[in-house]
């Protein structure tokens, strides 16, 4: 063979080819790197942003379910405040009553005493009811566990049986919640 390279050589064109092809390669292999590095940072960053919108969300519920809470405490503060003071005042409504059943309705010396008792009662009644107090009184109402208190159990052919009979002690309700349960007598079925 002449001055000719031998075929089995690689000429230095083959060799620059060569060589741009492996720099090819390795500028696409590091392309292809720094893109999975990004689209991994990526998926990270959704992740920690889809927790975090999470956590937001939570945070907002609980702020408004504690502003609720709070909203209904200062509701009950406002309309039960005054059930100690009610429940204080009761016996003087008690009292009142006790007069009126005791005093004889019949003697007309006792006259302008039972219409002054009845309408310092009724103005009683009255005032407290402007504050949501309200008097039970359930004669001759089924019987309530929730607002009556039974206080004699008797056999009746009267009325149906667990019918409030009489009323010891009326009862009482601050803004719909039990004050004093109505102490009653309650019907049963006669033997």
């Amino acid at each position: 063979m002449t001055e000719q390279q031998k075929p089995s050589e690689p000429t230095e064109a083959t060799n620059q080819a060569t060589n741009d092809a492996n720099t090819d390669t390795v500028e696409l292999s590091s392309e292809q790197t720094i893109i999975a590095k990004l689209e991994d940072e990526l998926a990270k960053a959704q992740s920690q942003l889809a927790e975090q919108h999470e956590l937001m969300l939570r945070i907002k519920a609980d702020a408004e379910n504690a502003r609720r809470r709070a909203s209904q405490d200062v509701e009950k503060a406002h309309k039960f405040a005054l059930e100690k003071f009610a429940g204080d005042l009761l016996p003087v409504a008690d009292n009142l009553e006790r007069a009126l059943n005791f005093i004889n309705r019949e003697d007309e010396a006792f006259k302008g005493i039972i219409e002054g008792v009845e309408l310092t009662m009724k103005s009683f009644l009255d005032t407290v009811a402007k504050f949501g107090v309200v008097q039970i009184d359930p004669a001759g109402q089924p019987f309530n566990p929730e607002q009556h208190q039974a206080m004699s159990i008797q056999p009746s052919n009267d009325v149906p049986p667990n019918t409030v009979t009489f009323v010891m002690q009326k009862g009482y309700e601050l803004n719909g919640r039990l004050l004093r349960p109505a102490m009653v007598g309650v019907s049963k079925a006669a033997e």
